[in-house]
């Protein structure tokens, strides 16, 4: 897909024409796997309902339900054959299984916080459902963390949009909600390298005792 197709007057073109089905399928794709902007075109929804060109709630709805199912698609397409082709990958980056086994350990001790809150770190929203799915993470849990995280975030970026768009141009807010999952995501990452390389002088601390 063309840079210029997924460029912010062109995603505040398609909700106009699309309305609610923009919102709708952007999230519900984004949340499956898929790289798309699924935020950004919820946050344009948000922008155009408080102008008055789409309504508040139907947007809403359509946010939540977009997240709940791209992420249930996620999270079986995760779990049937995520594994399988996580395994193909490793071997052909040269990844020890091992290596694998331990980081879907690590994510499945994690699964329930990083489907909560992984949508509002970039990167993490498009993958924490296919990676519950791989660490076998069990669906009536996942399922009540995706609710609750959809509907949080959704309503937190919805109503954020909603209101502060009336303030400030909508390119301006795109960037800091951008950016903020950036920052989200440079702390994740920062706190699983901290982590793991605490987890790797535990042998060496038990041995020096």
């Amino acid at each position: 897909m063309s840079v210029e197709l997924l460029s912010l007057d062109n995603l505040q073109e398609i909700a106009r024409q699309y309305g609610y089905w923009a919102v709708f399928i952007g999230i519900a794709l984004e949340n499956t796997g898929i790289p798309l902007p699924g935020e950004t075109i919820t946050i344009v929804g948000g922008f155009l309902a408080g102008s008055g060109e789409l309504n508040y709630w139907v947007v809403l709805g359509s946010a939540i339900a977009g997240a709940v199912l791209g992420d249930n698609f996620g999270y079986w397409i995760g779990r049937l054959g995520g594994w399988a082709l996580l395994l193909r990958l490793g071997r052909l980056f040269k990844i020890p299984q091992l290596k694998l086994e331990e980081a879907r350990a690590q994510f499945s001790q994690n699964a329930a916080r990083a489907v909560f809150f992984g949508r509002f770190v970039a990167l993490l929203r498009i993958f924490a459902g296919p990676m519950a799915g791989i660490a076998q993470m069990p669906y009536g849990q996942f399922l009540g963390c995706n609710l609750g995280g959809a509907t949080v975030w959704a309503t937190i970026v919805v109503t954020l949009s909603f209101f502060v768009g009336r303030i400030i141009p909508l390119h301006q807010l795109v960037t800091w909600v951008a950016q903020f999952s950036i920052v989200a995501l440079v702390l994740v990452l920062g706190w699983i390298i901290i982590s793991v390389w605490r987890e790797s002088r535990k042998p060496k601390l038990e041995v020096k005792k």
